[in-house]
């Protein structure tokens, strides 16, 4: 998971196949391929080490890490680092499998495994096609959410759907607050705060742009001016509507 260390494309391929070929995850299977897949790609050269152990890069066994942290991590890497992101380098199913496993080394012993996607068209499919255009450049939603396998998981996965377009307007971004650092001062959303550095997400502009910090040098206060009506201001209110239909048709209650 750290760099491109290892990283083998055909056979990460092959156990991306045999995981989509078999329908319904189980999750056993799902985790001795991750295993696998974590083994050649991850636990190899100046990366983790076996198991999540100790190695070149950090130790990930053992460190608390919730699921959807270790996804969002593989999935966007980590800026001025080793580690890359996995986006574009394991296919959806691959990918899955790594996190899952992962997952279990951080002590969670039912991570999430499903691969089956729901069925979209009409209005949804609109919805879908608007929440990645890349027309818009850095003003869609998929800039900062991830949903369906497109996006970057800047925020949170999405719980729960405003009930329209008004709605997701005026949503409250309680987790988004203020850090000043040195002379600068900008909305930011907490990633990490540990002893070694501080990691957030500086969201002054488009695309959110990841910081890391020395310990202590960031001072984070709670509120601020950022709204998310600001982040949307590129879709009109009928577009914003299909977009949740789309939110609706993919998004577990």
């Amino acid at each position: 998971m750290t760099s491109t260390c290892g990283y083998q494309p055909r056979y990460v391929l092959a156990m991306a196949l045999v995981l989509a070929a078999s329908g319904q995850a189980q999750t056993p299977d799902v985790l001795k391929q991750g295993e696998q897949i974590f083994a050649t790609t991850c636990a190899t050269g100046y990366c983790h080490g076996a198991r999540g152990g100790p190695g070149g890069a950090p130790r990930l066994a053992g460190r608390g890490f919730d699921q959807d942290y270790i996804r969002g991590v593989v999935a966007r890497g980590i800026p001025d680092t080793g580690m890359a992101s996995f986006a574009t380098k394991l296919p959806p199913p691959a990918l899955m499998a790594v996190v899952a496993y992962v997952a279990t080394l951080n002590g969670i012993t039912n991570p999430n495994v499903e691969t089956a996607r729901p069925v979209i068209s009409g209005e949804a499919a609109r919805g879908a096609e608007l929440f990645r255009d890349a027309v818009r450049g850095f003003g869609r939603c998929s800039t900062c959410h991830e949903m369906d396998g497109f996006g970057v998981p800047v925020a949170s996965p999405i719980a729960n759907v405003p009930a329209s377009a008004a709605a997701l307007k005026a949503l409250a971004t309680p987790n988004v607050k203020t850090a000043a650092m040195g002379n600068e001062s900008m909305p930011a959303l907490v990633l990490s705060e540990s002893k070694r550095s501080t990691l957030f997400y500086d969201l002054t502009s488009p695309p959110p742009v990841q910081r890391n910090a020395e310990p202590g040098s960031v001072k984070f206060t709670e509120g601020g001016n950022w709204r998310h009506s600001s982040a949307i201001g590129a879709y009109k209110d009928s577009e914003l509507d299909a977009i949740l239909t789309f939110l609706r048709a993919v998004v577990k209650p």
